[in-house]
């Protein structure tokens, strides 16, 4: 991992700062908080006493801040503190279903629309006090409404924008569906960012027996969609790449969309190798396990797929059943968004753990630094690889 004291942080920070933990990502930002926390603490900073330093070492820098609502289900953001020149993070997890609210005696789950809404009342607030604000939104809002074909609303370019009017400077998400939405704000900070290092190391820290070379592994895109994430893992790990396409048959629509009809597969052999199947998301998870049959009948040895969300809208069962099959042997996805405990509970589910990503990507900001070197895991994932090579700690 790229260790904090390895980046040249010179610069005065922007201001002092805050992080906003909305209902839904308190425990992320309780973990993000904690380790700039420890990180500042053990900072020896030769200006920590100087004035524009000011509230640079705290015990906490995170935020009070609620999202009320009345009976009627609506709701108003209150900020519990001062914010008035700090440079504030707002962290939201659209994806939070767990959390409920009264809707005129009914209960109501949160949908990414009330999440979203909620950033909203937020900012609004903030009030224009703070120095500067920054979205941290890791599943971004309507990222699979980015595109218009036909008469369509395209609203992950109108939520972006209306976030860049209400005064957001920078949009921090993961794996965007397509990151060509942020043509939409071309002159507003956005960052995509990609788990592949964190994957690799959850990879390597639960089988100890892999062999990374282009004989014995392969890396997958299910879809004409992911094959950047596929070809990128490929590239940095010199491994063999294939990818399915989706047979569509387009004299059909079923539930909007025109029904998949077969994978056809693309690529050499997968006989014998362990293949690792990159996407961005797992939703249903009928694709990824429809490529994990079509692998298997191919002959592929052991089969991980590997998804930034895993949000499992249709449950495990499936998941159960292609484990027990002995179809799938392994799931990666990060706690980027709300994780059930039953997903935790799985043999076969690995969880990689963000926050210090986050903390990394906050703690540069803060001080104006380039996060460049922190987007760009290639010599980490050669460092960790190297490291399982030597058969040392990972």
């Amino acid at each position: 991992m790229l260790r904090r004291n390895e980046r040249v942080l010179d610069n005065i920070p922007v201001g002092a700062l805050g992080i906003i933990a909305l209902d839904g990502c308190q425990e992320m930002g309780k973990r993000v908080n904690d380790y700039i926390v420890n990180w500042r603490r053990e900072d020896s900073h030769e200006f920590k006493n100087d004035v524009v330093f000011k509230g640079y070492e705290r015990d906490n820098y995170l935020i009070d801040a609620k999202v009320p609502r009345f009976g009627s289900g609506e709701a108003k953001g209150i900020i519990g503190e001062s914010v008035r020149g700090k440079d504030l993070y707002l962290m939201v997890d659209v994806c939070n279903y767990n959390l409920t609210y009264s809707l005129s005696g009914h209960t109501n789950h949160m949908s990414p629309d009330d999440h979203f809404q909620n950033l909203k009342r937020v900012i609004a607030a903030v009030g224009g006090k703070g120095r500067r604000i920054n979205v941290i939104m890791p599943f971004l809002y309507e990222s699979r409404q980015h595109k218009r074909s036909g008469r369509e609303s395209l609203d992950c370019a109108l939520a972006l924008q209306e976030l860049v009017r209400m005064g957001v400077d920078n949009i921090i998400t993961f794996d965007a569906h397509d990151p060509r939405v942020q043509n939409a704000i071309p002159l507003s900070g956005f960052e995509t960012v990609r788990p592949t290092y964190q994957f690799v190391k959850g990879l390597l820290r639960k089988y100890k027996d892999l062999q990374i070379d282009s004989e014995h592994m392969m890396a997958i895109s299910p879809d004409e969609g992911a094959t950047g994430r596929a070809v990128y893992l490929a590239n940095v790990l010199n491994l063999d790449m294939g990818m399915f396409y989706k047979r569509r048959d387009y004299t059909k629509v079923v539930d909007g969309r025109n029904p998949i009809v077969a994978h056809e597969f693309l690529g050499s052999s997968v006989e014998g190798k362990d293949v690792i199947i990159l996407d961005d998301m797992i939703s249903s998870g009928d694709s990824i396990l429809d490529v994990a049959r079509q692998l298997k009948r191919r002959k592929a040895k052991r089969i991980f797929a590997a998804a930034t969300f895993g949000l499992f809208t249709n449950g495990l069962d499936k998941f159960d059943q292609a484990y027990e099959e002995g179809t799938i042997d392994g799931i990666l996805t990060t706690n980027l968004i709300y994780q059930t405990p039953e997903l935790l509970e799985r043999p076969y589910y690995i969880n990689c753990d963000m926050s210090k990503y986050i903390a990394l990507l906050i703690d540069t900001l803060n001080h104006d630094g380039s996060v460049s070197s922190i987007l760009s895991p290639n010599e980490r994932i050669q460092h960790v690889v190297e490291k399982y090579k030597r058969g040392e700690e990972i």
